[in-house]
């Protein structure tokens, strides 16, 4: 595939991931902070967060079982995750988050157990779109930032 091909692909998948909800503006922040010295920094961020929120998942997933009714731990760990998305911009997660969160709040462990299933897809989803939008721009190579994608 020639350049301008890949380079309007590109551009067409971040816009979606936006337009779907994906995505927020952080994510926009997060690539201006990519330069020449850091060619790969976000997805290398990207990445991270993808093995740091898989363990908060699991542990969530775990205090779910272990303890149902500790509403306030169940409650700190969704904090976390909701954090950690927040970091990259993947707003379908931080808002299925809040909801676990609400649930938390109002002790609805049915809702807590639906909204942590959501949670999964959304992270899982999101995950792959993502391993596929860097694949394209690794494909464009080092003179395309994705920074400069769209705006």
């Amino acid at each position: 595939m020639d350049y301008s091909n890949l380079r309007r692909q590109i551009i067409s998948m971040k816009k979606s991931l936006f337009d779907q909800g994906y995505l927020d503006e952080q994510f926009n922040q997060l690539e201006e902070l990519q330069d020449d010295s850091s060619p790969n920094f976000v997805e290398e961020v990207v990445a991270l967060f993808f093995k740091d929120s898989s363990r908060l998942l699991t542990n969530i997933e775990r205090a779910l079982e272990k303890y149902p009714q500790d509403f306030y731990r169940l409650d700190s760990l969704a904090h976390q995750f909701k954090g950690s998305g927040s970091s990259i911009g993947a707003l379908r997660m931080k808002n299925e988050c809040s909801m676990f969160k609400a649930h938390c709040s109002d002790r609805n462990l049915e809702g807590c157990r639906r909204s942590l299933q959501k949670m999964k897809r959304e992270h899982a989803t999101l995950k792959q779109k993502l391993e596929t939008y860097f694949q394209l721009l690794r494909q464009v190579g080092p003179r395309e930032r994705a920074v400069n994608s769209w705006k």
